[in-house]
């Protein structure tokens, strides 16, 4: 059942981006982080007051670091969906797993040089393999003068990989999951509004504002889904499927916006997934608790 819980989330997310780009058209990446953060922190406070859970956290800090790095992957990734084949912004989001091995192979290397000697070749493969995909997956966008989106869409992945990150510390401090993406969605309100104010909000245009609500309500049932799928067990199992993210994102944006994928970047697409999968595999062996990823 954990298995089909996390289908059914990266489905969910992928959906979801195929929203967000069809918003992008109209609303700009501020705007769309405010929205989906207002109807996370709506639905969630009702849920929270239901199930009896306080907002009141004992570590405040770390939900703040929390939602600043998750804000700023947020607005990256929605920036870039905007900007790039959606096949490609949700592979460079989805190199966060690539990005965490590679701060766990520096940091082992700079404080416990011993610690993950048995590991390190593996690691050093999986980054390398990564960074190949990352190079085949942008080669037709840099050529296309999309360079801004993709290097904005890969910056994305290394602050959702600090994020999650984040995500698993909290965790091990007992947080329950609904607190801290309630505060994950506050912070999208505060900072989205904060760039509205800086920007100008976009005026709502006839029906296109419709592609707001969608937005939030499938990101909210996304990471509910996704929650199950972790706490059902299988969590090595649970966190590779959600690579099929990808496929989803692929089938998506060839249907609904004729993206073309050359057998250069599908090369690309099958490394990251390979390497991506390869990672998770190395650091669930190092961490015990790896982190439930967010959207």
């Amino acid at each position: 059942m954990a298995a089909l819980w996390m289908l059914l989330a990266a489905f969910l997310f992928a959906t979801m981006g195929v929203c967000v780009k069809f918003a992008s058209a109209h609303f700009h990446a501020f705007d769309i982080v405010f929205y989906r953060g207002l109807i996370g922190v709506l639905v969630l406070g009702v849920v929270m007051r239901h199930q009896g859970t306080a907002l009141r956290s004992p570590v405040p800090a770390m939900h703040a670091w929390r939602s600043a790095v998750g804000v700023v992957s947020l607005l990256g990734w929605f920036y870039a969906i905007g900007e790039l084949p959606l096949s490609t912004a949700v592979t460079l989001n989805y190199m966060s797993s690539v990005w965490i091995a590679t701060f766990l192979l520096g940091g082992a290397l700079l404080f416990q040089p011993r610690s993950l000697r048995s590991i390190q070749t593996p690691l050093m493969l999986t980054i390398v393999l990564g960074f190949v995909g990352v190079a085949l997956v942008l080669r037709p966008t840099l050529s296309s003068g999309q360079a801004l989106g993709g290097a904005v869409g890969l910056f994305s992945g290394i602050f959702a990989a600090l994020a999650y990150l984040q995500v698993a510390a909290l965790a091990r401090t007992g947080e329950p999951d609904s607190r801290t993406v309630w505060y994950f969605s506050m912070g999208s309100v505060l900072a989205g509004g904060l760039g509205m104010v800086v920007l100008g909000g976009t005026a709502w245009m006839d029906w296109h504002a419709l592609w707001l609500l969608p937005i939030g309500l499938l990101a909210l049932a996304g990471q509910l889904c996704m929650t199950r799928a972790y706490a059902s067990g299988a969590t090595l199992v649970v966190a590779n499927l959600q690579y099929t993210g990808i496929v989803f994102a692929s089938a998506y944006g060839v249907w609904f916006f004729g993206d073309t994928i050359d057998a250069l970047a599908g090369l690309g697409i099958g490394l990251i997934i390979f390497s991506g999968v390869l990672a998770t595999v190395l650091r669930t062996r190092t961490i015990p608790q790896a982190p439930a990823e967010e959207h």
